[in-house]
């Protein structure tokens, strides 16, 4: 992630030489310099903090606190990647006692398709969302496929590609639908991956007067993201490899394609992640640290849906469970 949002910063204008790199692998650093021209660095004490306006926190989600706590010190506003360690998302908010501004991440929150879901749910233009089926998948194994599984978090049972991915997709979901009154589910490991974690999340979300359903997984050989939402008076069906939406209106018994921005893929990546989101997420960041209304995530909202999943995982034993 670090390097995407070199990519974002620069896409943003920032020159790269108004840009400093953390990391203590020699390679790592080598490669950002060589490909990007930005400044790097081995240690947080080789950098003059005195020059720095904001700091991103591109860890692994079980360092994120390590990362955060670097800005906390130099008292430099910050955004941290998504989160799935509940301890540190409360860490970060109690020990921030000089109120520092913190963005954690939301990157589906400015998904070109999501933010048009967004506004047809709050419309009500086709009655009230009845239920949900959403389902995130995809091969944990293509995630980085330069590198061992191993080599990397997603193989950290605590950190592990599934567990990662729930509170992701929650963010939005919870964002678009309101927050459920009661969650549950089952997690599992289905098959082996070279690595000890969960690779399946089935969770069901209750809500006052609807139902949804959330399904992440990271053995799907096809990378797939599959919305339908059932309105009293429409259907709404959505793939990422679509750039569209389609809706089936009652009322005219026809289906209407609504169809949105187009979409930048990265070398490299799955064709069915769009760069612009995160692009205009890292922009909010900027904007936000002058006016905090233009970031829409906050610890305070991270932490509850951290709690989500917490939940998730406890009504199946716990994560701790034997």
């Amino acid at each position: 992630m670090g390097k995407r949002r070199i990519r974002c910063l620069k896409a943003l204008g920032i020159d790269s030489q108004n840009i400093y790199g953390i990391d203590k692998r020699e390679d790592r650093r080598i490669e950002s310099k060589t490909k990007y021209g930005i400044n790097v660095a081995e240690e947080e004490s080789d950098i003059d903090f005195n020059g720095i306006n904001a700091v991103i926190v591109s860890l692994p989600p079980d360092k994120h606190y390590e990362g955060v706590e670097i800005a906390f010190r130099y008292k430099k506003p910050v955004f941290v990647e998504a989160s799935v360690v509940l301890a540190d998302a409360k860490k970060i908010e109690n020990n921030n006692i000089d109120h520092i501004f913190v963005a954690p991440s939301c990157t589906f929150l400015f998904h070109p398709v999501l933010k048009e879901v967004k506004k047809i749910v709050a419309s009500k233009m086709y009655g009230k969302v009845c239920n949900f089926s959403y389902h995130s998948g995809q091969y944990l194994l293509d995630w980085h496929p330069w590198e061992e599984v191993n080599a990397f978090y997603v193989s950290n049972r605590m950190t592990g590609g599934a567990r990662e991915i729930v509170p992701f997709e929650l963010t939005w979901i919870v964002d678009v639908m309101g927050y459920p009154k009661e969650v549950k589910g089952y997690f599992k490991k289905t098959r082996d991956l070279g690595c000890d974690i969960e690779d399946s999340y089935a969770c069901l979300l209750n809500y006052e007067d609807m139902v949804g359903n959330l399904m992440v997984d990271v053995i799907g050989r096809n990378a797939l993201r599959n919305l339908v939402i059932n309105f009293e008076e429409a259907q709404l069906q959505w793939r990422c490899d679509a750039d569209s939406l389609e809706v089936y209106e009652a009322q005219t018994g026809t289906w209407r394609s609504i169809v949105l921005e187009n979409m930048i893929h990265e070398e490299g990546y799955s064709k069915t992640i769009n760069e612009n989101m995160y692009i205009d997420e890292i922009n909010a960041f900027l904007q936000g640290i002058q006016n905090r209304q233009c970031y829409p995530n906050t610890i305070e909202k991270d932490i509850h849906v951290l709690e989500l999943l917490e939940q998730i995982e406890n009504s199946d034993g716990g994560f701790y469970r034997k």
